[in-house]
C-alpha cells in the first residue's frame, strides 16, 4: 500500500483543497508606483510616439530641463500616470509641467485637461501649465516660474539655464569666518 503525499496527492487521502491551512501575512504599506499605481496602462507606445513628434515649444522647454540643467533636478519627458501622459515630470519635486497648444482651448479638451489635473493632484502631484506661446516668447519667465516650484534642498548645478552661469565660490580663506 502506498503512503499518500503530505499535500494530498497520491491515493486521495490527506489534506484536501478545502482543508489547507491559511497563512496570515502582515500587509506591507507600499509606496505609490511611479506611474500612478498602474504597472502599465498600455500608454508606453503612445508616450514614445509623443516624444518623437513633440511641438516646437516642448522641444525648446526640454532643451532646458534635460540633463539636470534646471537647479540640478531630473525631469522626464512624456511620462505616464495612470491613464494619462504628462509632458514633463520631476519625481523629486512631484511636479508635472504641461505645455498646451491651441487644441487645449477647445471645450472638450479643456474638460479632459481638468479631469487629468484632478487625477494627478489626487496622486499628490502639482500640475502647472504654460501655453506654447509663453514657452516660445518668454522662456526665461517660464523657467523662473518652474524653478519656484522646485524645493530649495537641491545643490545648484554649475549652469542654470534660466539665470546663466553661477559665480565661482571664493578661494579658501577669503570667506567669512564662523
Amino acid at each position: 500500500m502506498k503512503t499518500p503525499s503530505p499535500c494530498g496527492r497520491g491515493s486521495g487521502r490527506g489534506l484536501s483543497a478545502q482543508t489547507k491551512p491559511f497563512l496570515f501575512l502582515p500587509q506591507v504599506q507600499r509606496q505609490r508606483h511611479y506611474r500612478g499605481g498602474y504597472q502599465s496602462a498600455g500608454l508606453k507606445s503612445f508616450a514614445r510616439q509623443q516624444r518623437r513628434k513633440q511641438t516646437e515649444a516642448e522641444s525648446l522647454l526640454w532643451q532646458h530641463l534635460r540633463k539636470r540643467q534646471l537647479r540640478g533636478f531630473k525631469f522626464r519627458r512624456q511620462h505616464q500616470f495612470g491613464d494619462y501622459v504628462a509632458d514633463f515630470y520631476c519625481a523629486e519635486a512631484q511636479l508635472v509641467i504641461e505645455s498646451d497648444g491651441p487644441i487645449h482651448t477647445e471645450a472638450g479638451r479643456w474638460h479632459h485637461d481638468q479631469l487629468r489635473d484632478a487625477y494627478m493632484t489626487s496622486q499628490g502631484l502639482r500640475v502647472i501649465r504654460f501655453t506654447n506661446e509663453q514657452v516660445l516668447n518668454d522662456l526665461p519667465s517660464v523657467l523662473h516660474e518652474i524653478a519656484g516650484y522646485l524645493p530649495e534642498k537641491r545643490k545648484e548645478s554649475s549652469y542654470n539655464s534660466s539665470l546663466g552661469p553661477l559665480p565661482n565660490p571664493l578661494p579658501e580663506g577669503e570667506g567669512e569666518n564662523p
